[in-house]
C-alpha cells in the first residue's frame, strides 16, 4: 500500500463472526486494489466507495463473507446533510476517521465508550461526532449524518445478524465458553488452524 503525499494511509481490519457451521474453516484473505473499489458521487458531492456488498446498484469486490456485510467508505462535504439507507434486518455501525459530524434520525445513534487523549491524560468519552468515534445504530431503515466544518469521512458497516450465542475473548469468537477454551487449548498446542 502507498500513502498520500506525506506518507499517511488508513488501514482497517473487519473481522466477521461466522455461524457455527463455518467456524474452524480455513482462513482466507482477499487483496483488493483501491482502483477496483467502485465509487459513486452524488450531486451534493457525497462520495461512497463500495468495498463489500451492494449499494445503489454497485457491488464491492469483497465476496463470500457469511454475514453478507455492506462495507461503505462515505465522505460527506462540509456542512452537508446526508441520509443513507440501512435495511431493517441489518445491524449497523459507523466509524469516523476524518473530520466530524453528527449522526441522527430513526436509528437512534449511540456513541461507543472510547479512550481519547486530551493532553492531560486519557479520558473515556461516549462520543458520536468526532474523529475516531464509533457509533452504533439501533433498528431503523436509515441513518442521517450532518457533516461538520471539515466534512466527515466514515465507514458505514452493516450486516445480517447470525442469531447465535457469542463467546468472545481476544481474537477468538466462538458460541460458548467450552468452545472458546478448546480453541485456546488448540492455539497453545499449535493445532488451532487446521
Amino acid at each position: 500500500p502507498k500513502g498520500d503525499e506525506t506518507g499517511r494511509m488508513h488501514g482497517f481490519q473487519l473481522w466477521a463472526n461466522l455461524p457455527s457451521s463455518l467456524k474452524m474453516t480455513a482462513p482466507r484473505y482477499q487483496d483488493v486494489k483501491g482502483a477496483d473499489i467502485p465509487e459513486l458521487v452524488d450531486d451534493d458531492g457525497t462520495r461512497v466507495r463500495v468495498v463489500c456488498g451492494d449499494f445503489h446498484g454497485r457491488r464491492g469486490p469483497i465476496e463470500g463473507v457469511a454475514a453478507d456485510p455492506r462495507y461503505l467508505d462515505v465522505t460527506v462535504p462540509a456542512g452537508k446533510r446526508k441520509t443513507l439507507r440501512v435495511e431493517l434486518e441489518r445491524h449497523a455501525f459507523a466509524y469516523v476517521f476524518e473530520g466530524s459530524g453528527d449522526f441522527r434520525a430513526a436509528s437512534k445513534p449511540f456513541g461507543v465508550l472510547t479512550e481519547k487523549t486530551d493532553g492531560a491524560g486519557e479520558t473515556l468519552v461516549r462520543e458520536q461526532t468526532g474523529n475516531r468515534s464509533l457509533v452504533l445504530f439501533d433498528s431503523g431503515d436509515e441513518i442521517t449524518v450532518q457533516a461538520g466544518d471539515q466534512g466527515i469521512r466514515f465507514l458505514l458497516v452493516s450486516g445480517k445478524p447470525i442469531k447465535e450465542p457469542v463467546a468472545w475473548y481476544g481474537p477468538i469468537v466462538m458460541n460458548n465458553k467450552a468452545e472458546l477454551q478448546q480453541a485456546f487449548d488448540e492455539l497453545r498446542a499449535g493445532t488451532f488452524i487446521r
